[in-house]
């Protein structure tokens, strides 16, 4: 199996191969959560680089979700014209189009949003100065449930051919995952059955409003141990969602070439594919940069390769996959190869607290 192999993702869509550019965030929005015309091109242009999926950044549901500035949005009706005019643009490439949903939970900081932030228990962590999160409640969580629905319809109306729930990265999904994060005692906390049953409701719902024509991916971090978040359960996580009807599971792995520290050698992407259902599409993310890492991680049972800064630097990199000993160039890079690749002066400035990947 190659890279530039195509891929049938089911539901009558087929990626023309096996490479996904992954959600990052690039701070490129306007202030009321509208894309701007920057967010839109620097998409765009790894669209027509050749990425089988184009992933958005994260897209908060709700106002009061917002994790960062310049971030994203799909809470209201008003984002859906900038959202079409992406969908239209990106389709027109040939690419799959996601746009990727999530609430940033604990992670919705105060001095953004104005109001205390929500998570599965009453929680804290570095940057909150002391704030806790309010616990939600029943009703709440049927709300935010509601609010994954509504945002998943506006993206289909909008033309997108999927979504990605975000429920990686310590984000409000990931919070309900974590055994630290989640301390609750009724249905939505317990074993991993009862923690997962937010994701779990969230995909049988959003499936039931957008029908069968619709793409749904998942995200998850195999491990934050900050979290509570260890790789058996996030084994017995992959088996329960891959039940449901969600089209693929995607693993954000940091590294995907890190050993995992237990007793198994192999690999996190061989570790969940040896426990899915053999049809469903697995995507491993991390850390590959040349044609090597993209084969070598297909080898280990990656159905799709998703990159993230490698795809900042070098839209073209799906096409160059062709020559198996491409090599792109590592960073950092400058100012103006950012900017000719289509980085907006904000998303440069973003990327420079990056450790070395800009040159100063």
């Amino acid at each position: 199996m190659k890279v530039t192999d195509s891929i049938d993702l089911g539901r009558g869509f087929t990626a023309k191969n096996r490479t996904l550019l992954a959600a990052m965030t690039n701070k490129q929005s306007n202030n009321d959560g509208t894309l701007s015309a920057e967010e839109i091109k620097w998409l765009v242009r790894r669209g027509q680089g050749g990425f089988g999926i184009t992933t958005t950044a994260a897209a908060n549901v709700t106002k009061d979700g917002q994790g960062w500035e310049g971030e994203m949005g799909v809470w209201s009706d008003n984002h859906i014209p900038g959202l079409t005019e992406l969908a239209e643009k990106l389709n027109e490439t040939g690419t799959i189009s996601l746009v990727q949903l999530f609430h940033g939970g604990m992670r919705a900081p105060q001095r953004i949003t104005g109001v205390r932030p929500i998570s599965a228990s009453e929680n804290t962590e570095s940057g909150m100065n002391g704030v806790y999160t309010k616990a939600m409640t029943e009703l709440e969580i049927k709300s935010m449930i509601q609010s994954f629905i509504d945002a998943a319809i506006r993206c289909k109306k909008a033309g997108f051919h999927g979504i990605e729930l975000h429920g990686a990265h310590s984000y409000l999904i990931c919070q309900f995952l974590g055994q630290e994060t989640n301390r609750r005692t009724d249905k939505w906390g317990g074993d991993i059955t009862g923690r997962s049953r937010f994701l779990s409701e969230i995909i049988r719902s959003v499936r039931s409003a957008v029908g069968e024509d619709f793409l749904i991916a998942v995200r998850i971090s195999p491990i934050i141990e900050k979290a509570g978040i260890y790789l058996h359960d996030s084994l017995e996580l992959a088996k329960i969602i891959c039940e449901l009807e969600i089209d693929m599971l995607h693993i954000s792995c940091w590294d995907v070439f890190q050993p995992v520290d237990d007793s198994n050698d192999n690999s996190l992407t061989k570790r969940f594919r040896q426990v899915i259902p053999k049809g469903m599409p697995l995507i491993s993310t991390g850390a590959v940069w040349d044609g090597k890492d993209a084969q070598w991680l297909s080898d280990e049972g990656a159905d799709i390769v998703g990159v993230a800064r490698v795809g900042i630097a070098h839209p073209d990199w799906p096409k160059l996959l062709i020559d198996s000993d491409y090599q792109p160039q590592m960073p950092p890079f400058t100012v103006e190869h950012l900017a000719n690749v289509d980085l907006s002066p904000v998303f440069i400035e973003y990327m420079k607290r990056w450790k070395n990947f800009v040159i100063l």
